[in-house]
């Protein structure tokens, strides 16, 4: 969760200390309005879709009989690994309502990334009770009381509060409801062993008010974290993160939401928590 540019530096979501905590660039124009998209034409991706449809079925048809099983064939396969489920059982036991108790290898430690993204990311870390829940459960315990200090300064900051549109106890303007959420796309293990992990998790995130009024409508993000995680005890904890923007997606020619709608779908969808 990347909150914008024109606040001072307060350790990002997670107060790891080196992420910027940003505001957004733009208020933005209200709801209701469009977003400057492309102007790509819809009847020509129709076309292409066909016709690529009716070429895949006109391979397929062609295939009939061929049970060859040569090296080249399968090395064009594509690649399922990255999203295919594991077969494992996913974790059962919660600590503060995070998903815990993570399997003691690289996927444990993806799985435990990826979950504690979405906590350091949602709208519970602007209440002070939740945040100290969150960051005891996440962090180890060696870092944990250094980052919910830097959490407190930065999440108790007037100036910071009042630049993201909520007010000084961190909630939202009345007739307003405030959306902060983290939605994990993908992960990769890019070293592990038995002690420690880097897992980097790729995830979109939602981030403003919603409401008629607001300043500060509800914008998409995409960003890539890095985290550095330890197993302590019987589970996999953070210690340190590192958040780059990107890989950002095309963006499609959707009419944006209406202010009632994005607070109606907030409201009545609730967030997910994610384990291979």
């Amino acid at each position: 969760m990347t909150l914008g540019d024109d606040d001072e530096t307060s350790g990002g979501y997670g107060g790891s200390g080196h992420t910027r905590t940003r505001l957004p660039d733009r208020p933005g124009d209200v709801y209701g309005g469009a977003r400057r998209g492309r102007s790509s034409s819809r009847s020509l991706v129709t076309v292409v879709g066909v016709v690529v449809l009716l070429i895949a079925a006109i391979a397929f048809a062609n295939r009939g009989g061929d049970d060859s099983s040569s090296t080249d064939g399968a090395a064009s396969q594509p690649e399922t690994a990255s999203t295919a489920a594991s077969g494992d059982r996913p974790v059962e036991a919660k600590t503060g309502g995070i998903p815990t108790g993570y399997a003691h290898d690289a996927q444990g430690a993806q799985s435990a990334a990826a979950n504690y993204s979405v906590a350091l990311g949602s709208a519970e870390m602007f209440s002070a009770a939740r945040r100290h829940e969150i960051v005891n459960t996440v962090y180890a315990p060696d870092v944990a009381a250094a980052r919910q200090t830097e959490l407190d300064s930065a999440y108790s900051s007037e100036s910071f509060l009042t630049n993201i549109g909520l007010n000084k106890n961190g909630t939202a303007p009345s007739g307003q409801t405030f959306v902060s959420r983290v939605i994990p796309v993908g992960t990769k293990a890019t070293s592990s062993s038995a002690s420690d992990a880097t897992v980097e998790v790729w995830y979109t995130s939602l981030f403003g008010l919603s409401g008629e009024g607001s300043t500060n409508p509800v914008s998409e993000s995409w960003y890539t974290t890095t985290y550095q995680l330890k197993w302590v005890g019987s589970d996999w904890k953070v210690t340190d993160f590192q958040q780059k923007d990107g890989p950002v997606p095309v963006g499609r020619d959707q009419r944006a939401s209406t202010a009632d709608d994005m607070t109606k779908a907030v409201e009545e969808y609730g967030g997910f928590t994610y384990a291979r």
